[in-house]
This record gives structure tokens, sequence and C-alpha cells, in this order.
């Protein structure tokens, strides 16, 4: 007994909300006193009883479900890689285990939830807001850093339309309108924090850096990032007239389901290469010439201004010459103008919740003039590693403090969904350490 005692202090004293040591009476009830029936599904057998099945099984099942659920708030949760966007480095169909511990665990905001989903089960919402929780994060092992893999809830999952779940509402509404998006993907159903979709991408910028990317680099300070083995980018790969036999792509690693042979062109009109895969493509005897995408100035569709943060035609910039722009840090106070506004809009309103207004080219908050915002927390600004076919931080701009989930530390199963089994194993990736 004095084993799960010491074990139940140190989990309190790590949650920080000391009411719960009054769960100490029962672990002494379970142990010695034995007035209560804790496991009381559980049924008691006389000696040389036959054992009922089904009540064991259900025994067994109650406990996976406490036992599971309790690891997932605290320590790991399973997660799907559900797109490219990180490949090379993640691929589509990677499961993942991911480390809520690394940057510590969020006290669950909606606790009431169908075990073992996140936010929809039959079509239907799997939690209930009845009981709702402030933000508040216990202590985890380190901050997020420069160059870490992150699982963070979709920023703009707030308010999602109930015909395309997976897609940007708000890039609907700047596209085509409140009214249209609502007329075809609604009715709109709005998520708290915790129950918006889960994203995984690269952090590249923490809060306090002045973030740039020129030609599809990442410079944080003025200073060029590392260029990680799984980053690529498109490139136009023109050939003598033929198909790169498609053995030779499958060894680089190519996705063959997403890649397009243009026979006028002729060639691969956007091929997705690490530079490791590029001097490989570049040595084909098949291969005339390779040039990379690199989106400049007016932006091609669909990354039109509309398409990328912060969605005003003043900055000038586009997927692959992108910034200069400052993170938020917590407690920093930054001059607010117009001409900043849409920066820092979203931070303020749906991030931090207080009413902003302009009204006769002054900023009010809360009903106050102001010409300054202090934030309340930290930001960071994150990129998919196949950067050219990634949604991310340049599509809809921060990911608050508050949204991150954790960081996958293990892949534990991973299939191909464009091949058929037991071809779609990818046995090389079984228990990688990410």
């Amino acid at each position: 007994m004095s084993f799960w005692m010491i074990l139940y202090i140190a989990w309190v004293i790590w949650l920080g909300n000391y009411w719960w040591l009054l769960g100490l009476i029962v672990i002494f009830d379970w142990h010695i006193t034995r007035k209560v029936n804790w496991m009381f599904w559980k049924k008691q057998y006389k000696e040389g009883e036959k054992h009922n099945v089904w009540l064991d099984w259900l025994d067994a099942i109650v406990f996976a479900v406490i036992v599971v659920t309790f690891i997932n708030m605290f320590f790991f949760q399973a997660f799907k890689i559900p797109s490219s966007s990180m490949e090379s480095s993640l691929y589509t169909g990677d499961h993942l285990f991911v480390s809520k511990v690394a940057y510590g665990p969020k006290v669950p905001e909606t606790p009431l939830t169908v075990p073992f989903t996140h936010n929809v089960i039959f079509g239907k919402e799997s939690y209930s807001t009845l009981i709702h929780n402030d933000y508040r994060r216990l202590k985890g092992r380190r901050n997020v850093e420069r160059g870490d893999y992150v699982v963070f809830n979709f920023p703009h999952g707030d308010t999602v339309l109930s015909r395309f779940p997976s897609e940007d509402y708000y890039a609907w509404v700047r596209n085509a309108g409140r009214d249209y998006a609502i007329a075809n993907g609604g009715p709109l159903k709005v998520r708290p924090v915790d129950k918006e979709d889960h994203y995984v991408k690269r952090c590249v910028a923490v809060p306090g850096d002045t973030l740039e990317v020129r030609d599809g680099l990442v410079w944080i300070d003025g200073v060029q990032q590392e260029v990680y083995p799984g980053i690529q980018l498109t490139y136009r790969v023109t050939t003598t007239g033929q198909r790169i036999n498609s053995k030779n792509l499958e060894k680089l690693g190519l996705n063959l389901g997403e890649l397009y042979f243009d026979g006028d062109l002729p060639g691969y009109p956007a091929m997705p290469l690490t530079a490791q895969m590029l001097e490989e493509v570049k040595g084909y005897s098949s291969v005339a010439s390779v040039e990379p995408n690199l989106d400049v100035f007016p932006p091609d569709y669909p990354d039109s201004y509309l398409s990328l943060f912060p969605f005003t035609e003043d900055t000038r910039w586009t997927r692959d010459n992108y910034g200069p722009l400052w993170i938020p840090e917590k407690g920093v106070t930054v001059d607010l103008t117009i001409s900043n506004l849409p920066l820092y809009e979203r931070l303020i309103t749906s991030y931090e919740k207080h009413e902003l207004k302009v009204k006769d080219g002054k900023i009010f908050i809360d009903g106050e003039e102001t010409t300054s915002y202090t934030f309340a927390q930290d930001y960071y600004f994150m990129m998919g590693d196949n950067r050219h076919n990634s949604l991310d931080s340049r599509y809809w701009g921060f990911v608050p403090e508050d949204h991150i989930v954790g960081r996958p530390s293990l892949i534990w199963l991973s299939t191909d969904a464009s091949r058929k089994f037991p071809h779609n194993i990818r046995w090389r990736r079984f228990f990688k350490i990410v």
C-alpha cells in the first residue's frame, strides 16, 4: 500500500491540485478497511465457483479503459499521420506515440469524452462541454525548441464546416464569403481548444524569434537554419521524353500515387525532393534538367495573398519568400497600428479572448482606446518538411502555447495506403525513434 500511496502523492504534487489528496482515503480503504466495493462491477467468486466469462471480460474492459484513458491524458497518446505534409521525415500512415510529458500535459479542458475518441464518433461530437476547465499545463521536461516535431491542436479548428470538417473554415470565408461557406459546407460546429483536430509539423521559430523564408529556406534572426535531411521542395524535372523508371522513384521514397508525369513537358512538373534525392535525380540519364519551383510575388494560384497569413497584399510575401515576421512572446508589449493589426488581431480576440474594434482609424480593446498590446502567452511558427505541400503557419499563422499537445517519440506502425497487404507494411519504420 505504501508504494501506491507514494506514487499517488507524487502524481497529486505534479497535478498541483491538492484536493486530490482525498483520494488517499480510497487507497487506504481499498487495501486496509475494505468498507467500500470500489470495483462494484466485478463479481466476487466463492471458492470453486465457476467464473462468468462475460463479467470477466467486462472487468478487463473497464480496467483497460481507465488505465489507457489515464495514460492518454497525462503521458502518451497514439496519433496517425493523416497527410504528406511532413514527408520525407514523417510519412502518411505512420502511427506515432506522442509524449505529453515532453512539454507537460494539459489538464483536460473538456474531460467528459467518449473513451478512445478525440472529437467525433459515428459522425457526432464525442464529448460534452458540460464541464469545462480553464487551460493549465503541468510541468514538462522542457520547452518547445526550434527543430522539434510538435503535435498541436489546429489553431483554425475552433470553427468547423460539418460537411468538410478537415478543411479550413476561415479560408473558405476569405475566398468565398461566410454565407457561401455556411450554405455549402455548414452547419458550423464550434469546438474547444483541446477538441480541435491534431496537426503535426516542425517548429521553425519560437517566441521572440524573427523568422524569414528565403527561396524556401528558413532564416532566424538573420542566420540560416539547419536544413534537416527530410526537408523537401518540389522541382520541375524535365526528361528526354520518357518517364523515370518507377523502381528508381520508389527507391528514392517517392509516393508514386502523388507523382504526376506531364507528357507535354515532358517530365514531372512538381517532384518533391530532399537535397540528397535531388542529387540522385540529376544523375539519371533520362533527366534533361531540374529546376526548383520557387514562388515569387505575385504568388501563383492558389497561394494568393488571401491564402497566406496575414492575408494582406501589402506584405508581398509568398510561400518561398516569407517575412520577416516577429514571433510573439509572453509578457512582451508591441505597438499596435492599423497596418500591423492583421498580424495580431486573431491572437488578441480568439486566443486571448479580448474584444477588439477599429473605429475612425483608432483601435479599441475591451472598450478602451489603445496603441499597444502585451501578449499573455507564447506563440510558435510551424512548417511542414514537405514545404510545397503543407498547410502550415504560412497559411494560418501562429500556434498558441495552449494549443501544444506533445512531441512525437516513437513510430510503432507504418502503412502505405497506396499498396496492398503485405507490401503496404513499411517494416523498416517499425519502432523507430523520432
